[in-house]
């Protein structure tokens, strides 16, 4: 009980249990090779170490097999709590069970893990779809459409089609818009969505106008196949603000990168495991709401704001110290503000 207090009264000043550095949090990643994940984890170790917690981490390389035996040996390692980037939200259930009988609290990072025990952390995914959606028809009134989807294992990539699909229906009912073509992307892979991407070219003979992409690493893949046949500069979309992807942008080979600020989720992660170890309650986190799951299951939620990023904004993510001038500027010239 003193504990509990402890890790309230830290969480409510801001800093996220502080006052007892015997907590130690696993990270269990799905696949760390993604320039995505490195921010998030630098930012996960900076708000544990203010915290005075210890950080220690496992790379399941793409694998849901791996990610189990991986959850478990963070578990044997004596973690008090576990944040979960899942490879595969069904296949990863039996780790939560797992660390629920041993009284680990499990926060479902990023990607929803449709079990009532775990804390859902995330940006709002829908709106991040519809952010897509958004950017691209304005670039693209009319003609046709491609979707690249994301993984077929990550409930988020249903969560973006549906925001895409909300931002685009009215245009397919007028009939200004028609979807040609339509994929998953296996492990949101680039190189997957490069071959989904140039089979729908070769099934289309070459007929697309526009792409709306589920993330930064599709995207890239969607340009690559695009730029092959001459075609770079339609209007794509994406997500992470991947500073390849923001360079994109500023070059006009992509349209969209809806930003994430991976620094807030991983903060915010790191000090609501800490605050859980310390048996804080979920529905007593900061800004917690309930979230109903697409099986009908209550969770307790923490959504983080996304941000588009377009050619007319460029300056945000410099202003934010997001990315360097240098980096997003990096071959291009005369292109939009700060660029120009």
């Amino acid at each position: 009980m003193h504990k509990s207090i402890l890790a309230a009264a830290a969480l409510a000043a801001g800093l996220a249990g502080s006052a007892w550095a015997e907590t130690k949090v696993g990270v269990s990643w799905s696949n760390f090779q993604e320039e995505r994940w490195k921010t998030d984890e630098a930012a996960i170790k900076a708000a544990l170490d203010a915290a005075g917690a210890t950080y220690v981490s496992a790379d399941a390389q793409s694998s849901s097999a791996k990610q189990l035996s991986d959850i478990e040996a963070l578990m044997a390692q004596g973690v008090d709590a576990l944040i979960v980037l899942a490879q595969d939200t069904q296949a990863v259930i039996p780790a939560v069970q797992a660390a629920a009988d041993e009284g680990i609290p499990v926060i479902a990072y990023d990607r929803l893990i449709e079990d009532s025990r775990a804390f859902y952390l995330t940006f709002d995914n829908v709106e991040v779809g519809r952010m897509q959606a958004r950017a691209v028809l304005e670039a693209a009134p009319k003609g046709r459409y491609v979707m690249i989807k994301g993984s077929p294992t990550d409930p988020n990539a249903d969560f973006l089609r549906g925001g895409q699909q909300e931002v685009l229906q009215a245009a397919m009912d007028a009939g200004d818009i028609t979807i040609v073509g339509e994929a998953y992307t296996d492990g949101w892979l680039p190189a997957n969505a490069q071959r989904n991407m140039e089979q729908i070219l070769t099934e289309t003979s070459n007929g697309v106008d526009a792409v709306v992409a589920s993330n930064d690493g599709t995207a890239g893949g969607v340009v690559a196949a695009l730029t092959s046949q001459g075609m770079a500069g339609i209007p794509v979309s994406g997500q992470d603000g991947d500073h390849a992807a923001l360079n994109r942008v500023a070059a006009g080979t992509q349209t969209v990168s809806v930003w994430k600020d991976a620094r807030e989720l991983g903060k915010a992660a790191a000090e609501i495991a800490v605050a859980l170890a310390g048996e804080t309650a979920m529905d007593a986190i900061p800004n917690a709401a309930k979230f109903t799951t697409p099986g009908g299951k209550e969770m307790n939620a923490v959504f983080l704001a996304p941000m588009p990023i377009t050619k007319g904004n460029l300056s945000a993510v410099v202003d934010a110290g997001w990315i360097t001038r240098d980096a997003l500027c990096q071959g291009v010239s005369g292109g939009p503000a700060p660029c120009n």
